[in-house]
């Protein structure tokens, strides 16, 4: 089944994390925490603000987000989970690396007289 999210709600699917194994302790799957990073499946049009316009989502189709523990809705589409929330329950986007700003560095001009 295909599903769209409307407005300026997102769907998601959830990235398992690797199974980490600490010594001999193994962690059964009901005492494991759901993964707060998942991928982005679809996007809605954009919210609607007061003038009328639609204001185009910044997250894209196939970015990696991360969200709050508790943040949007649980459904269930193909016997796979996903969650639909609003962008603004988008807390950050792990894979993109920022661009490091040149440094400027200025150094007062002082002028010696002998």
């Amino acid at each position: 089944m295909k599903m769209k999210p409307l407005y300026d709600r997102l769907l998601i699917k959830r990235i398992e994390e690797k199974e980490q194994k600490k010594g001999t302790i193994i962690i059964p799957d009901t005492a494991k925490e759901k993964p707060m990073e998942g991928k982005v499946i679809a996007v809605g049009a954009g919210a609607v603000n007061k003038e009328g316009k639609r204001t185009p989502l910044e997250v894209k189709v196939g970015d990696r987000v991360l969200f709050g523990k508790y943040a949007g809705t649980e459904i269930k589409i193909d016997d796979q989970e996903h969650v639909i929330l609003r962008e603004d329950e988008v807390l950050g986007n792990p894979r993109v690396a920022l661009k490091p700003r040149p440094r400027r560095l200025q150094l007062p001009i002082i002028h010696l007289e002998d």
